[in-house]
């Protein structure tokens, strides 16, 4: 009888362990499968473009430290320093020609390609300033001749 039992149990387990589902070999990538793939494209283009851009970027941003460094030098700071004081000093001797009693009454004088003329209009008290760029905009300041109060 045992071995009757041990039969049947085994035919039993037997008949019931052979159903069996058919297998069906898939890929993950959705550029093998098609599944996804136009998201898939998309990220891949996303990342190409970041990626781009991060390069452009630091392309830009070495090329300003570039300058930046170029522009710190010693002697370009000495340069920068006296182009300084020199249009200081002709911005100086101009204004003193515009508001001494004896001298001229209108003066010019171009510089870097702009042109500063002034004109002194003592029945109205003032003195007119124009100043014109190269392409021909201009800038008109009218300054009093008396009446400042430091």
């Amino acid at each position: 009888m045992s071995m009757r039992v041990f039969v049947l149990l085994l035919t039993l387990l037997v008949s019931f362990g052979a159903s069996a589902g058919e297998l069906v070999h898939e890929f993950k990538n959705p550029s093998f499968s098609g599944n996804g793939y136009s998201n898939h494209v998309l990220a891949i283009e996303q990342l190409q473009f970041q990626r781009k851009k991060e390069l452009k970027e630091k392309a830009e941003a070495e090329a300003a430290k570039a300058k930046r460094e170029a522009e710190q030098t010693t002697l370009n700071k000495f340069i920068n320093n006296v182009e300084s004081r020199i249009y200081a000093q002709l911005s100086k001797q101009m204004v003193d020609n515009m508001f001494t009693d004896s001298g001229a009454t209108s003066g010019t004088a171009t510089i870097e390609g702009a042109t500063i003329y002034w004109v002194k209009d003592t029945s109205a008290d003032t003195i007119s300033i124009q100043i014109t760029e190269d392409d021909g905009t201009f800038t008109e300041i009218s300054v009093p001749l008396t009446g400042f109060g430091f």
